[in-house]
């Protein structure tokens, strides 16, 4: 055997073994330690409740522990900042909100790339947001806002935060409508509907979640949804695109991420992990409770929807100059 043969074994003997540790680690997942779910938001709203509906079943499935930690902060940048940077070992996950989308034009100098640092697993669901007005107002329907937003006088509205996706939606409606609106932050959902229901605020815009309790008591009236299609949790609420505004789509979203360089063998099997999960009829119904709408699919199906979300609410962030809390 000529020496070059020789060398030649020896070169794919190297790669080989460069390549075994990943496969061994795909290979022996996940019997090493227990998985963590980031729940890049604090406990008690939406991104913390997904991650708990799905870590249970996770457990059984997997037959290893599934710990949910939250990490919130920075309208969800702090946990997907720890995710991007954990060992890439299938062993750390991040649950994320449409913020995740918003977050690499709004936050300048994020500590990590998020369409290169972080995979997308699974979109979980997609949901509409309302805009809504107190029942004695004078908004009866979503034309009357338009007409307003016309004026020189223009309409006030308040959101969950500067940046939030109510915020840019509706950033983009008035741009898309030749509209003036003055837009009214709020910390969070609670602070707003109080507001929304005390008349404080003429206009809140927010997700089936947050308003649907208030528009189920007739204490406020809904005037529009911000998804393509109608809400199944709201069917008689027209859309703002058959309300004259044709390909408007603003759907709130949750999804769970990797590490980037998480083995694909990993990455695939917690992909179809999580989809017989949110096949199973308890979960999606609990999902729905929550006014989330299940997409699942595969994580290249993920990739599309995030990576277009990034690029949709980048653009309205630039052309508004709109900046963070």
């Amino acid at each position: 055997m000529n020496h070059h043969l020789r060398n030649l074994g020896f070169l794919f003997c190297a790669a080989a073994c460069l390549a075994a540790p990943p496969a061994a680690t795909a290979q022996t997942w996940p019997t090493k330690q227990p998985i963590k779910l980031i729940a890049v938001f604090p406990p008690g709203g939406s991104v913390d409740q997904v991650a708990r509906l799905l870590a249970q079943p996770l457990s059984v499935q997997l037959g290893q522990s599934v710990m949910v930690e939250n990490k919130g902060g920075a309208s969800g940048s702090i946990g997907a900042a720890a995710v991007a940077a954990a060992p890439p070992d299938g062993y750390t996950f991040a649950v994320v909100f449409d913020t995740h989308g918003v977050n690499p034009s709004l936050i300048p100098g994020l500590p990590f790339d998020s369409k290169k640092d972080l995979a997308p697993v699974v979109l979980i669901g997609t949901g509409a947001m309302v805009l809504a007005t107190q029942a004695e107002s004078n908004f009866k329907t979503f034309a009357d806002v338009v007409a307003a937003a016309k004026q020189k006088s223009g309409a006030n509205y308040g959101s969950i935060g500067s940046g939030s996706l109510g915020h840019l939606a509706m950033a983009l409606l008035a741009k898309s409508g030749g509209m003036e609106f003055q837009h009214i932050p709020y910390k969070g959902g609670g602070p707003l509907m109080n507001d929304a229901l005390a008349g404080h605020v003429p206009l809140a815009i927010g997700s089936v979640f947050l308003v649907k309790p208030h528009i189920d008591s007739k204490r406020v009236r809904a005037l529009a949804v911000t998804t393509s299609a109608r809400s199944p949790h709201l069917p008689g609420v027209p859309t703002m695109a058959e309300s004259g505004f044709a390909g408007f789509d603003a759907p709130a979203w949750w999804a769970v991420l990797a590490p980037a360089k998480t083995p694909p063998e990993i990455l695939k099997r917690m992909n179809e992990e999580l989809n017989k999960i949110l096949r199973q009829p308890d979960v999606a119904k609990r999902l729905d409770a929550q006014g989330i709408d299940v997409v699942a699919g595969s994580s290249d199906s993920a990739r599309v929807f995030i990576e277009r979300q990034m690029d949709i609410w980048g653009k309205v962030v630039k052309d508004n100059n709109i900046k963070a809390d």
